[in-house]
């Protein structure tokens, strides 16, 4: 990783350049919307993440360009004698700066968040679909012990509407 690449809670201003981020893959491009400004929905997000003390959006910053983020939410629970857990999300890299390190560095810096906070465990989701970032994760010691399952409301609630 470059040494000139810090890591830092994300602020309002860096919002265009996260949604960005969001948007360069073929996944993202067609979820995201990029725009400056950014499009309501988003700064939305972005204060009610800023607002909550168990959220935290990380960015990577090289030169004052973000080059990287990421969402970590700390979720506490009843279950494993009431281990709190470190939900990572939204991991992304600009793809000029993939395969030097950033990426590793960033879920790093996060781990060790997620142990500040008492955390016992730290999870996250990736797309079936990504097979080179399972295998990244893997090489990062993180282990494919569930099967995630999502249900898309707007996508079930479109579906009652047609019948």
């Amino acid at each position: 990783m470059p040494s000139n690449v810090r890591m830092r809670e994300a602020r309002a201003e860096d919002v265009v350049a996260i949604v960005a981020l969001l948007a360069d893959d073929v996944l993202g491009a067609g979820r995201e919307t990029v725009s400056d400004p950014p499009a309501p929905a988003y700064v939305a997000a972005f204060e009610a993440i800023e607002a909550n003390p168990h959220d935290h959006l990380l960015v990577a910053e090289e030169d004052g360009v973000v080059v990287g983020c990421a969402q970590l939410t700390i979720l506490h629970g009843l279950s494993r004698r009431g281990t709190s857990r470190a939900l990572i999300e939204g991991v992304r890299i600009a793809s000029s700066h993939r395969g030097g390190g950033l990426g590793a560095a960033l879920i790093g810096h996060l781990v060790e968040r997620a142990e500040a906070a008492g955390c016992g465990i730290v999870q996250l989701t990736s797309d079936a679909s990504r097979t080179a970032a399972h295998a990244f994760y893997a090489r990062l010691d993180f282990k494919a012990t569930h099967v995630g399952m999502k249900l898309e409301l707007a996508a079930r609630d479109a579906g009652r509407a047609k019948r």
